[in-house]
């Protein structure tokens, strides 16, 4: 049996960082009965120690009650099985889906085919991903590879491994600035901390069905209410030579409008973004006072150019209303994002006959 949609958290991270080391410790928490967990590669994952039996088809029976799959083909394959075999009997339960990730992987397509693909989005909701970067190298791997930027970039969580063999402190302090500069709104974590277990890394989502709760404030990372261009909070750059590192390219920006806004004005915008720099756009999300019915806010969320379909909530989880955006971007034109967004906002009722024309010249409409 399931509470459909099932929470699924991607655990991603560079090779080394540690995610098998973290995996074999979640699983041994009792609030993770009744997990599925999907790998990419069952030989990179070190989980002889609790298996029980093989079954068919790659699921693995763990001891602690929950399953492994390997993905041998597509993930969505891999996903729509876990369900087929829930309805009909061969899953008893399943309350969670953990996927992890190759080592080199970027985490976008992982993402996208949770949130959009047809045959998933009733089943199953992003919960959130935990990224895990290795204290020790994680410096080098961010200068020398931009997968290690983006899935930082995306996270929900960031958990730091190897802090204790972190030999040169200002390294370290060094590496913990640059991921609050890459994602000012995710969680930064240790993981070697007692309190960094299945309460601290998962339930990321706005809204969980299963306590009805959500939080807005959390959600959108408190720290992104500015945008953040690779600088401290003191405005300052930190490092010293920063000309070749990849996380100079990614920003934060965040968008605030106060009062409702016609559905169709951010849906053009969101569609228009997606059209013209839907590459860039690393992760999105958003929480709106919609004009058509003010009293309950359209929730937001996306990864490139796909977005989840739009949920709405039954009421606002907090007093502050009005639309309020966090987009994480690479290599997206500085001003293109805050410049577009103010024209729909500022003017929400462009004709719809004009759109032909702002797909052809979008920075038109964007005053540039």
């Amino acid at each position: 049996m399931a509470n459909f949609p099932i929470p699924v958290s991607v655990l991603t991270g560079f090779l080394g960082a540690g995610k098998t080391t973290l995996l074999n410790r979640l699983l041994k928490d009792p609030a993770l009965v009744d997990t599925a967990v999907i790998i990419n590669e069952y030989g990179e994952v070190a989980i002889d120690h609790l298996l029980v039996e093989q079954a068919s088809d790659g699921i693995i029976q763990l001891s602690d009650g929950c399953l492994c799959c390997t993905v041998r083909g597509e993930l969505v394959d891999t996903l729509a099985d876990l369900v087929d075999r829930l309805q009909t009997g061969r899953i008893a339960r399943l309350a969670r889906v953990i996927v992890e990730t190759t080592g080199l992987a970027d985490p976008a397509p992982v993402l996208q085919s949770i949130m959009a693909h047809p045959a998933l989005v009733q089943a199953f909701r992003l919960d959130g991903v935990i990224t895990l970067v290795d204290a020790v190298n994680g410096n080098a791997t961010l200068d020398a590879h931009v997968e290690a930027v983006k899935q930082a970039a995306v996270a929900d969580r960031i958990v730091l491994s190897k802090v204790d063999l972190a030999a040169d402190a200002a390294d370290l302090g060094t590496l913990r600035r640059r991921l609050r500069q890459i994602n000012p709104g995710a969680e930064l974590l240790d993981a070697g901390d007692a309190g960094t277990g299945v309460a601290a890394l998962f339930d990321c989502g706005l809204y969980n069905p299963a306590t009805k709760s959500a939080d807005v404030r959390r959600w959108l990372g408190e720290e992104a209410a500015h945008d953040h261009h690779g600088h401290g909070h003191d405005g300052h750059d930190h490092g010293h030579d920063h000309g070749h590192r990849h996380d100079e390219r990614v920003r934060t920006h965040s968008l605030v409008h106060d009062g409702p806004v016609p559905f169709s004005a951010i849906e053009m915008f969101l569609d228009l973004l997606r059209s013209t720099h839907g590459e860039r756009l690393l992760r999105m999300k958003g929480v709106i006072e919609l004009k058509e019915d003010p009293s309950r806010p359209l929730v937001v969320h996306g990864v490139q150019k796909i977005l989840h379909p739009p949920a709405r909530l039954a009421s606002w989880p907090d007093t502050q209303r009005g639309t309020r955006l966090v987009l994480i971007t690479l290599d997206m034109p500085e001003d293109y994002v805050r410049r577009l967004f103010a024209a729909f906002t500022d003017r929400p009722s462009i004709d719809t006959p004009d759109r032909a024309a702002l797909e052809n010249n979008p920075l038109a409409i964007a005053g540039r």
